[in-house]
């Protein structure tokens, strides 16, 4: 207990004591700039002791008397947040719920962000009722010519409301657009008498001029005003949804679609430009005007003026954009703040109407970019708290239900109109092989599709519902898994992989919710095997003796293979393989990474073993083979992290056995469970990379390797990553890490098997095979490196026997 407080103690330190990267401060301009800027936790990242790192890169080292004055200062705070967490902290000691681990990182602030909870009602449509009155269109035009002639003939084919069109022709650069506009505003002044008004500027004078002269007149009406860039193009029945919360009443001055460059309404990705396909925005509008338009808007620090209805007013008392933003960009962010400073009324984005924006066919990116720089210097010394009031958007996201849902709409119109199927993985939270086999999937499916769906479980919510894109990833939670198969639905074409599920709260009922997905001949159900809880709850197969003796009987007693559901009640093994069997009967493919686990898997479930096929993981990275070391001083290396399955208890009695007899060491390059102690001088590295494990393996004069997991695995990365220094490897002789060893050998390679029968690893072979070559000199370890720990030898544990096995 006092082992895993005090590496919880280290984890807290690590995420409080130091500020954020000084190398990416937050932006102090224009809205853009500042939004733009990924907002950055104090919490677990990839380098984070959570990650694979040791230290945050972004975080200076404290060294010294300064650090640990400043751990001291640490400890009332770290007290109470363990106060805080201590209910889930005892609901994990007895239940190993991940659900409950994950609560207790949010109270010691070491969680990445808050979650976002998906709102429940997001998806339960209600018609608007009906907007009466009608609308003022401004559109500023300067050149765009390719998009101009679809943006105007949109804005008169589909509003749906009484309208008028101001359209500003400021003199563009390109001489073909003046005479096609005036040439169209003829033709439509014929059509429409009296709704169409053509002003023209004999000099350019700029986008904010431009909106001003169109501003001015439209203040001859009392209409809500809606200004519109001329790349913006509109979906069908759109002004209506647009000024609905004007007409709703309340203090609003302004209305913001969702869109694919909007900023803080950019969809899939949040603040992410994403260019559309052609007909990508209609379909993705079909869904936005099925969300609820109750729960699908939220306030924010300023609307985006590529298309932003104005409450006519708040117009009149603020008639105009400031001049001194010239050409554009942050004309809209200092009338709203100023809106805002003045009268308190608010500026709401929309997520039940999506809008395509072309973006920067104006001015081009580097002249926008030039734009973007100078007016957001202007911003942020007029108004100092924006980027603050930007960055707390960012941070809750409280368009986050809507933005999810309208992802997934963009996915479907990316992937599943093109005839493909968007790929949808159920996985859990706890890292590991299972993780960077998922990441290098969805980096494939990236590259190929485009867009895939992360269904995870075993956080503080039993579902995060992520969708990963080339701009990035969306997240959200929620408890309602009607709500995650609604939103799923949405795409028409799923490819369904089952990756893990250990964690869940209630996981026999995972294959129903997954068979509901992939339900139907568009679908297709794709089953992997990262370990075996589809054949059992206890995911490595080990009983309750915390020990492999084969595959289990659906009848057993053992209380290792039986689940406990949430109301309290158990259910045994063999309802477990029969939830579980309807999937795999399902299943049109059925995935191990070894011939070892799928000959468990065909044993388990002899009926679909003709499904199975064995694909073995592509490695990592790119390990270098190193030479035997020319020490005469042998350590063992050992690499992961190390828990009770992968052989915790093995490495704790192994190493004070090689600490009374002195004839090796064993250095872990990874972690391992503090349950256990390693007698010095073996040792414990900490978190790596693959990059670092040819020059620790050359550091540390590691001579062979130990792969000490005493259940069989499905695949090991370690292990192969191991060979691959073409130093010997040794591991017990059972699941795929023997299956490896011994492939190797036969071509050659040194290592060896150990016995492992009955459950219970043969040690004296081990200590025989890996230390047999005399003793070593004990002043060898009397340089310890700074960056290892030592685990000091237990004072009531004898050394001269071996003990049993336990912590």
């Amino acid at each position: 207990m006092l082992a895993r407080l005090a590496q919880l103690f280290r984890h807290y330190c690590h995420a409080h004591l130091s500020p954020a990267d000084p190398d990416q401060p937050l932006v102090a301009g224009t809205k853009r700039q500042a939004i733009m800027t990924p907002f950055r936790s104090p919490g677990i990242g990839p380098h984070s002791p959570w990650g694979q790192g040791y230290l945050h890169p972004a975080r200076p080292v404290l060294a010294g008397w300064r650090l640990r004055i400043r751990q001291v200062r640490l400890v009332p705070g770290f007290v109470k947040a363990m106060v805080r967490a201590a209910p889930a902290g005892l609901r994990w000691m007895r239940h190993k719920n991940p659900a409950d681990r994950a609560r207790v990182k949010s109270a010691l602030g070491l969680a990445a962000l808050p979650p976002h909870l998906l709102h429940p009602e997001i998806l339960s449509w209600r018609k608007l009722p009906q907007t009466g009155g009608s609308v003022t269109l401004i559109v500023p035009v300067y050149n765009a010519f390719d998009v101009l002639p679809e943006c105007l003939d949109r804005l008169i084919h589909h509003t749906d409301l009484p309208w008028r069109l101001i359209v500003i022709e400021d003199h563009s650069t390109d001489t073909r657009v003046r005479p096609w506009v005036r040439k169209w505003i003829q033709t439509q002044k014929d059509r429409h008498p009296g709704r169409v008004f053509l002003l023209e500027t004999e000099t350019n004078i700029g986008f904010v001029g431009a909106a001003n002269r169109g501003l001015a007149q439209a203040l001859c009406w009392d209409d809500p005003v809606v200004l519109v860039n001329s790349d913006t193009l509109v979906p069908a029945r759109w002004a209506s949804r647009l000024i609905a919360p004007l007409r709703r009443g309340g203090n609003v001055a302004s209305v913001t679609p969702m869109s694919n460059d909007a900023e803080l309404g950019t969809v899939p990705v949040i603040c992410r430009r994403n260019d559309l396909y052609p007909g990508e925005a209609d379909h993705i509008d079909t869904i936005a005007r099925h969300l609820n338009p109750g729960v699908a808007q939220a306030t924010a620090p300023t609307g985006v003026g590529f298309c932003m209805a104005l409450n006519p007013q708040v117009l009149k008392r603020f008639p105009a954009f400031d001049k001194s933003f010239g050409p554009g960009y942050g004309e809209e962010v200092d009338w709203c703040q100023k809106v805002l400073g003045a009268t308190g009324a608010q500026h709401v984005y929309v997520c039940n109407l999506f809008v395509e924006h072309r973006g920067g066919h104006s001015f081009g990116s580097a002249r926008k970019q030039n734009l973007l720089r100078r007016n957001g210097a202007r911003i942020a010394s007029r108004y100092p708290g924006f980027d603050a009031e930007v960055q707390a958007f960012l941070r809750t996201d409280p368009l986050r239900s809507g933005r999810l849902a309208l992802a997934l709409a963009w996915a479907d119109a990316r992937v599943c109109r093109a005839g493909r199927a968007v790929p949808v993985y159920l996985a859990h939270t706890m890292g590991g092989g299972a993780e960077f086999y998922l990441q290098d999937r969805l980096r494939r499916d990236l590259s190929h599709h485009n867009a895939a769906v992360v269904l995870r479980v075993g956080g503080t919510h039993r579902f995060e519902l992520e969708l990963h894109s080339p701009q990035g990833r969306t997240t959200a939670c929620t408890d309602d898994p009607e709500l995650v198969q609604k939103l799923l639905g949405l795409l028409s074409r799923r490819h369904v992989v089952y990756s893990c599920a250990v964690g869940d709260p209630d996981p026999i009922t995972l294959p129903a919710l997954l068979l509901r997905l992939a339900s139907g001949p568009a679908h297709r159900l794709e089953v992997l095997f990262h370990d075996y809880f589809p054949i059992s709850p206890a995911y490595t197969l080990l009983n309750a003796d915390r020990r492999f003796h084969g595959l289990p009987d659906p009848e057993t007693s053992d209380p290792a293979h039986r689940v406990l559901r949430p109301g309290g009640g158990r259910a045994g093994l063999r309802a477990w393989q029969e939830a579980w069997g309807h999937l795999l009967a399902a299943a049109d493919c059925i995935v191990t990474f070894s011939e070892d686990s799928r000959a468990h898997t065909a044993r388990a479930y002899p009926l679909w073993a003709e499904k199975i096929t064995v694909i073995p993981h592509r490695p990592l990275a790119a390990i270098p083979r190193i030479p035997p070391p020319p020490d005469p001083v042998r350590t063992i290396g050992v690499l992961g992290n190390i828990g009770e399955p992968k052989g915790a208890a093995v490495l704790s009695t192994l190493s004070r056995r090689l600490a009374h007899s002195g004839e090796a060491r064993l250095v872990v390059i990874g972690e391992i469970d503090p349950h256990w102690h390693l007698a010095w001088p073996s040792r414990v590295h900490g978190p790596y990379t693959h990059a670092q494990i040819g020059p620790l393996t050359r550091r540390y004069g590691i001579a062979r390797w130990l792969i000490p997991s005493i259940w069989p695995e499905t695949f090991s990365y370690t292990t192969q990553e191991a060979l691959a220094t073409g130093l010997p490897v040794y591991c017990f002789d059972l699941g795929a890490q023997a299956e490896a060893v011994s492939h190797a050998m036969s071509r050659g390679a040194p290592g060896g098997l150990i016995p492992f029968e009955n459950g219970e690893p043969d040690l004296d072979a081990l200590f025989g095979a890996i230390a047999r070559e005399g003793p070593l000199p004990q002043a060898r370890w009397t340089q310890r490196s700074s960056n290892s720990r030592p685990y000091r030898h237990s004072r009531n544990t004898p050394t001269s026997n071996m003990p049993r096995l336990s912590p």
